[in-house]
């Protein structure tokens, strides 16, 4: 009983340091079975790096993961929530606080300004103009965006304008950031600095990084890699 009581303890404290847990993920289009059983554990505060071939599926884990999409069968875990029970209206709003993302084409809205498209994903939590541009400016200003507040996408070179998709990434103060190749629209020196900004963000807010790329120096620089090849983790 003793030796039980212990087991359950470590495995609680265990899955206290998990932020993200996926366990025998399925998912198909289809006939095409693009993911055949992914367990992941991934740590707090880590940076993780997935790679692999195009048509792996590392974005359909990513979108899996961002609960974009759901799994056809299995467990995604997030800061200990079972995210695939939770109804649409309860997965918006859990997206909405704990999970931001960035991508490779910037998705900023050409019509508004850098600090406008930051405050979107605040606006949408129910926070005010006010606050929302407040932490907006805090997080541009972090990321050496103090001149470029009211700049629009049109006027922002592409390192600024990636710059600006990851502060509208962190307005939520997000549990966890996933990144699908953002590296991949920029040169190397832009690619360089986004890289080193990521080990930044995450030593400074403690947050949990998931990137998918075919960048080799992001992914060894990552605390953790996985590999991902014909739907499975190798």
């Amino acid at each position: 009983t003793i030796q039980l009581i212990q087991f359950f303890r470590i495995k609680s404290v265990i899955l206290k340091n998990i932020m993200i847990l996926v366990e025998d993920i399925h998912k198909s289009y289809g006939n095409l079975r693009v993911l055949k059983g992914i367990f992941l554990h991934i740590p707090r505060s880590t940076i993780v790096s997935i790679t692999g071939p195009s048509g792996a599926g590392k974005s359909t884990l990513l979108h899996l993961i961002g609960t974009i999409d759901k799994p056809d069968s299995g467990i995604i875990r997030i800061n200990n929530v079972e995210v695939n029970t939770l109804n649409d209206k309860k997965l918006a709003s859990f997206r909405n606080k704990h999970i931001g993302f960035v991508f490779q084409f910037h998705h900023l809205l050409p019509e508004f300004t850098a600090i406008e498209n930051v405050s979107i994903p605040a606006y949408i939590g129910g926070a005010s103009k006010k606050d929302a541009n407040i932490d907006a400016t805090e997080i541009l200003e972090f990321l050496g965006l103090k001149d470029r507040l009211n700049h629009k996408p049109s006027e922002l070179s592409g390192g600024e304008q990636q710059r600006v998709a990851v502060a509208r990434a962190l307005i939520n103060k997000p549990d966890i950031v996933l990144a699908d190749e953002p590296s991949g629209n920029l040169d190397t020196e832009n690619a360089k600095e986004l890289h080193k900004l990521f080990f930044t963000l995450r030593d400074t807010f403690k947050q949990t990084f998931v990137i998918v790329t075919h960048n080799e120096d992001l992914a060894k620089m990552a605390d953790l890699r996985f590999n991902l090849i014909d739907g499975v983790i190798v």
